[in-house]
């Protein structure tokens, strides 16, 4: 399966701003998952939850009372069907960025993986093409690997296919074929609900066609639920997870519509108080406590060099260190907004920051600030 959060609306004409710098590190750190690897510039993450899987399949190998040989081998298939996965996300994102879209990284959770793009085009061809990439890699992979069965005489039978039996190359084709069929079943946030919604998209207005597109989604998500609930509990987990994505997505599309036309500036803070990289936490904690702000951007003479947010502020007063200076424990990676860009494309840029204070400028001066209450509130807004 493939997700992306999706803010952004198109980028700006030429007489609008440029786009504010995005102060990031080169990965960024995600509660509860560890990056694995790189490639092709994208951070890759397995969820601390994806352990649980293999807990599962060894569990199950140790009830059957099988050996160390078998579970080995079945835990090695385990690996391969993620990575498999991560060849889906993938094809996804390569695509996406022939089109000037970023994927800030690809998660691999125990049922399935999630690539994040910073948007989905409202192009209906390219959001086809970007969306049936990752089953063609699938599909791409089976005739690969049924060609090298095939050169060998072990052509698996219909009914090794059938059963996901034969050898491990008969099996990594079955799944290849299962994985891209099942992406395409026609319900967000999967690849067959956006491909649906591009068709959709070509002769409907963008907003009709992702609510028809929901709306399907939904109802196959309740019919697998049904289902899940008379046979796998992974199949009601999956359906809560469509469910969940189907209703997402329809509800960023309208916040997106909803919020055309209104900058930065608009939505900003502009009462608010800055600190200095040389005050302590003590005293950033004084400024919470009288209910002022809790989230501030630090500043030294006229350049932010950082942000400190409550949750940051809390853990180093948890730790003892009231009087650590703030430059020690502020956030340095983080996104500046200018005030006069759209208020979409800046909560696009945050969407995969690692940090949720933004600092808003006007012609390098800071001018407000924006913070993910603060959206949150604006969000919910422009929903009621």
């Amino acid at each position: 399966m493939s997700t992306s959060t999706d803010w952004s609306l198109p980028r700006h004409g030429h007489d609008s701003p440029p786009p504010a710098p995005l102060r990031t590190a080169a990965h960024t750190k995600k509660r509860w998952a560890w990056c694995i690897a790189r490639i092709a510039g994208i951070d890759v993450y397995v969820h601390a939850s994806f352990t649980i899987l293999l807990a599962w399949v060894v569990i199950a190998h140790v009830a059957r009372g099988e050996g160390a040989l078998a579970t080995l081998s079945d835990v090695m298939l385990v690996g391969a069907v993620f990575a498999i996965i991560v060849l889906h996300e993938l094809g996804h994102a390569l695509v996406a960025r022939r089109f000037g879209i970023r994927t800030f990284d690809i998660t691999l959770l125990p049922i399935g993986g999630v690539a994040r793009l910073e948007r989905f085009p409202e192009d209906p061809v390219k959001e086809l093409l970007i969306a049936i990439a990752g089953p063609l890699v699938n599909f791409a992979l089976a005739g690969a690997l049924y060609s090298v069965l095939a050169a060998t005489g072990a052509t698996p039978s219909l009914h090794e296919l059938t059963t996901a039996g034969g050898s491990v190359l008969a099996k990594l084709m079955w799944i290849n074929l299962m994985i891209g069929v099942f992406n395409l079943t026609p319900a967000f946030p999967m690849d067959g609900g956006r491909v649906f919604r591009a068709l959709l998209a070509m002769r409907l207005p963008y907003v009709r066609a992702t609510d028809i597109a929901a709306i399907v989604g939904q109802a196959i998500a309740l019919v697998i639920g049904i289902a899940g609930m008379f046979s796998s509990p992974m199949l009601v987990l999956v359906a809560v997870f469509v469910w969940m994505g189907a209703r997402a997505e329809s509800a960023s599309v309208h916040v997106q519509r909803s919020l055309r036309g209104v900058t930065v500036g608009a939505a900003m803070a502009t009462s608010f108080r800055i600190l200095a990289p040389r005050e302590t936490v003590a005293h950033a904690a004084a400024h919470v406590l009288s209910g002022f702000q809790d989230d501030f951007p630090v500043v030294d003479g006229s350049t932010v060099v950082g942000v400190l947010s409550r949750g940051v502020l809390l853990r180093a007063l948890a730790s003892e260190a009231r009087e650590t200076p703030i430059a020690a424990v502020m956030q340095k990676e983080f996104v500046l907004a200018d005030d006069r860009e759209a208020l979409t494309d800046a909560m696009r840029r945050l969407n995969g920051a690692p940090s949720d204070v933004v600092p808003v400028m006007h012609d390098g001066a800071l001018v407000g600030m924006l913070t993910s209450e603060r959206l949150g509130a604006i969000v919910r807004a422009s929903l009621a």
